[in-house]
């Protein structure tokens, strides 16, 4: 949990779309739980990266995989 809230963290920070973080593999590895979970948050500004974190506990294996190894490029 502790490496997806530093992950929204840096992305509010620097102010960058999910779209424009993440790669189409990565997206996609992560849009069922987008769809659960965050559906109503509009993208830009870490703001759809924040929203995951909060249910981090929920995720899927694959879509938290993607999240930490974006935060570990």
């Amino acid at each position: 949990m502790r490496h997806v809230i530093l992950i929204a963290a840096l992305l509010c920070v620097s102010g960058a779309a999910y779209s424009q973080d993440l790669t189409a593999e990565q997206r996609s590895a992560c849009m069922g739980d987008y769809e659960k979970f965050c559906k109503g948050v509009e993208p830009g500004g870490g703001r759809i990266i924040a929203c995951l974190s909060k249910s981090s506990d929920k995720l899927t294996a694959a879509c938290k995989k993607v999240l930490i190894a974006a935060e570990n490029k």
